[in-house]
């Protein structure tokens, strides 16, 4: 039931000590993951045993892997971070919770995995995909005093992204997002099914294992709180996949803009950031410089077919149209067209040609969107 859920997966961290130097000094790393990310260490691997040969001589850095919704917004994924570390119960807040028809307050959580986070005890933080946004939607809401007077911007020691969509990303047009209509689905498509399939899986969580939590606690969409029928509407049309408070629209250009218009991104002077960005493609015609779409660098073989997906994906945001966006993104500079030469053409909307970065990507994000929140300077 909503607000009654305790967080037992808040004990999933891991937490080594070496025996010559059990006070070790050196601050842990919180690992945060992106979209349907789930799978902690199983799939992140042993970091302390790599970690070791940085600056922890003589000990072991402790490692955390939080515990947040896979498909949730950035607001409520970065809440759900920050009282996961602390411990308590979610509280996402009174103007966003009424904005966007949910409940206030999550799961309580009876201890966090670093209650004792603070500025002198401050903390490092990894993410991938949008576990990188979700660390920045983190450190502006502590800063803007979310989270009480105690909480301080300078408990982040250092922000580091792998991949992370800061500016957005075309990929969620391409499974489905209307470009003329966001945060709207387009029927049929597999952003569509996406949404169906965690419909499903939030109806039936209360039977399924931890690793499908989806942290749907102050939605009501389980078994328990919602009759057959009104799942079977949710399935027809999603009241939250549909919404501006999931991680869908969260990654549209357009999110991203309004984002950066609040100032979330500003960087934080006692903070140190770094962003690990990667591209698999290359320019479709390197000899034209008025076209700068890219395509996967490599062809698949048939021991390759699981990266099929990546391959499709790089192919589809190498080539996409941005000019097919409503609203516009702030970064598409409308081109000037002489009215005497051609009236028609004139009445409609030419953009400047993008860079490269706008079409280089990694089967996900493209490769501008990686590098921070704002336009370079």
């Amino acid at each position: 039931m909503s607000g009654s859920v305790t967080d037992s997966s808040a004990n999933e961290a891991t937490s080594k000590l070496s025996p010559k130097n059990p006070a070790c000094e050196c601050r842990p790393l919180v690992i945060v993951e992106g979209f349907l990310g789930r799978a902690g260490s199983a799939i992140w691997g042993n970091f302390e045993h790599h970690l070791k040969r940085g600056s922890c001589e003589g000990c072991t850095r402790r490692i955390i892997f939080t515990s947040v919704g896979p498909v949730s917004s950035l607001h409520d994924r970065a809440c759900e971070l920050y009282y996961s570390l602390v411990g308590g119960r979610v509280d996402y807040g009174e103007e966003h919770s009424n904005a966007h028809d949910h409940g206030r307050y999550g799961r309580i959580i009876p201890e966090g995995l670093y209650p004792e986070w603070s500025v002198a005890n401050a903390l490092h933080f990894l993410g991938h995909s949008i576990g990188g946004s979700t660390i920045i939607k983190l450190q502006h809401l502590i800063r803007t005093g979310h989270f009480g007077h105690h909480a301080h911007p300078g408990m982040v020691l250092s922000v580091n992204s792998i991949s992370s969509p800061y500016r957005g990303t075309q990929i969620v047009f391409t499974l489905g997002e209307r470009t003329d209509a966001a945060p709207a689905v387009r029927p049929l498509s597999l952003g569509s099914m996406l949404a169906k399939g965690v419909h499903i899986v939030s109806y039936l969580s209360p039977f399924l294992p931890r690793v499908l939590d989806l942290h749907i606690d102050s939605r009501l969409l389980s078994l328990y709180d919602i009759t057959p029928l009104e799942l079977l509407k949710q399935l027809w049309k999603s009241d939250w996949a549909e919404s501006r408070d999931a991680t869908p629209y969260d990654v549209t250009f357009e999110a991203a803009d309004e984002r950066e218009a609040n100032g979330e991104g500003e960087i934080y002077p006692g903070t140190w950031y770094r962003s690990w960005c990667a591209y698999t493609t290359q320019k479709t015609d390197p000899s034209n410089s008025n076209n700068n779409t890219h395509a996967p660098s490599m062809s698949l073989s048939v021991t390759q077919l699981a990266l099929a997906p990546l391959y499709v994906m790089a192919r589809a945001i190498g080539s996409f149209d941005f000019s097919t966006l409503q609203p516009p993104p702030s970064f598409l500079q409308p081109r000037r067209i002489s009215t005497t030469c051609d009236p028609e053409r004139a009445a409609t909307t030419e953009y400047e040609t993008l860079p490269e970065e706008y079409y280089a990507n990694d089967g996900v994000v493209p490769l501008f969107s990686q590098w921070h929140p704002f336009a370079c300077a």
